[in-house]
């Protein structure tokens, strides 16, 4: 029986994600393989964290939650989306728990797009925007940024990509893969397009703690002619060094977060018990546990930075998130070609650009989540790799 004939023709068209693919590739290599490829701190959960997860299994706290979330995580949630970004909330009605923050991107997707509906999609983005549209029938609307721009999507860009069947923008920054953070006057300027249209918009803020001075995240929603469309997916990944206890939320108009609770219950039932018991107390005190991550991370990506500036790669400074997208179109290969054979030589593992969209071929993705050892000692050998292609140039 030939079951690749059983497949549906949505779930052959869509791609695997380059990013596993080059995890996975160093993961099979012999030898001292330094991985820049995954989007994951390399810090443990912090100790007061793990412990309220173990107390919460020592107590036997092992059965479902509600669907939509332990009401007391709800409420930590609306309380600390209320003081760190001033956006208010009701926990019992506006707030839903998701298994990372993933899991909220698909829920909103799937509970408004209907097939032939269009769904603007700045890149480069987070590999999972595109094949959620497509799962749900949607038509994804690329909008290629630029690095002359700051890789930051424009007015004018938005504007132009809008049609009569644009359901839905899905705006990601605090940006990964390249770090753009929005300005106030920024989100400001894209609301005022999206003002006199029914568009929803979808803001994935999964990085809005990790921003670097000068920068300073703001909300969409916080602008209120638009937190009435507007539905902030967050989550506890990044920030607290939570990424295997998979907590994510979003919160947003009552009627949209209605229904993707709905989906959330036929499809999950609901996130894991201890995972939302620790994510309590993540909330309790963010700043004291954030604060010391965040400050690694800043050097780590000033580190980055001024290597690639070093070895000949001209590349856009980042303010947000923990990645540096640096230009490789010197080396004269193509982004595919210069991650693989970086791998293979140097035994380095970074993304190529145009995993994250189109627009980003001619660059690659560098995961600052790594010590600083193993970061100085691949930004040794990238250096010594970009050498050799002017070389053979």
């Amino acid at each position: 029986m030939n079951l690749e004939s059983f497949l549906s023709q949505t779930a052959r068209a869509i791609p695997a994600s380059a990013i596993r693919r080059f995890f996975d590739m160093a993961s099979e290599m012999k030898g001292q393989v330094i991985s820049l490829s995954i989007g994951e701190p390399d810090f443990v959960t912090p100790w007061s964290i793990r412990d309220a997860g173990i107390y919460s299994l020592e107590q036997g706290h092992t059965h479902y939650s509600p669907n939509a979330g332990l009401l007391a995580l709800r409420e930590a949630i609306c309380a600390y989306m209320k003081r760190r970004f001033q956006l208010a909330y009701d926990p019992r009605t506006e707030t839903v728990v998701t298994v990372g923050g993933s899991e909220a991107i698909d829920l909103l997707v799937r509970a408004v797009v209907n097939p032939g509906d269009e769904v603007i999609i700045p890149e480069p983005c987070f590999v999972a925007y595109k094949a959620c549209v497509s799962l749900a029938g949607g038509i994804p609307v690329p909008v290629a940024l630029q690095a002359d721009q700051g890789f930051k999507l424009t007015p004018e860009q938005l504007a132009g990509a809008i049609t009569p069947r644009t359901k839905l923008l899905m705006l990601g920054y605090p940006n990964n893969p390249t770090g753009a953070v929005l300005s106030r006057e920024e989100v400001t300027a894209l609301a005022r397009v999206l003002e006199d249209k029914p568009i929803l918009v979808l803001s994935d803020e999964l990085y809005a703690e990790l921003t670097y001075s000068p920068s300073r995240h703001f909300s969409i929603a916080a602008l209120p002619a638009m937190k009435e469309r507007t539905v902030v997916v967050n989550g506890f990944s990044k920030a607290f060094a939570m990424t295997g206890w998979r907590i994510g939320y979003a919160c947003g108009p009552a009627p949209l977060i209605a229904a993707m609770n709905k989906i959330h219950q036929y499809a999950i039932m609901c996130s894991p018990a201890t995972a939302q018991e620790a994510a309590i107390e993540a909330l309790r005190d963010t700043e004291s546990l954030i604060s010391p991550m965040r400050d690694a991370y800043d050097q780590r990506r000033r580190l980055v930075v001024n290597a690639c500036r070093s070895a000949g790669l001209p590349c856009f400074e980042p303010l947000g998130a923990f990645y540096v997208f640096p230009d490789i179109r010197v080396s004269g290969l193509s982004s595919n070609d210069f991650c693989e054979q970086f791998l293979r030589e140097e035994k380095v593992a970074i993304v190529p650009g145009n995993a994250f969209g189109a627009s980003g071929e001619g660059f690659v993705r560098i995961s600052c989540a790594a010590s600083v050892d193993n970061i100085r000692e691949a930004m040794a050998r990238l250096a010594r790799f970009v050498e050799r292609r002017r070389s053979h140039a």
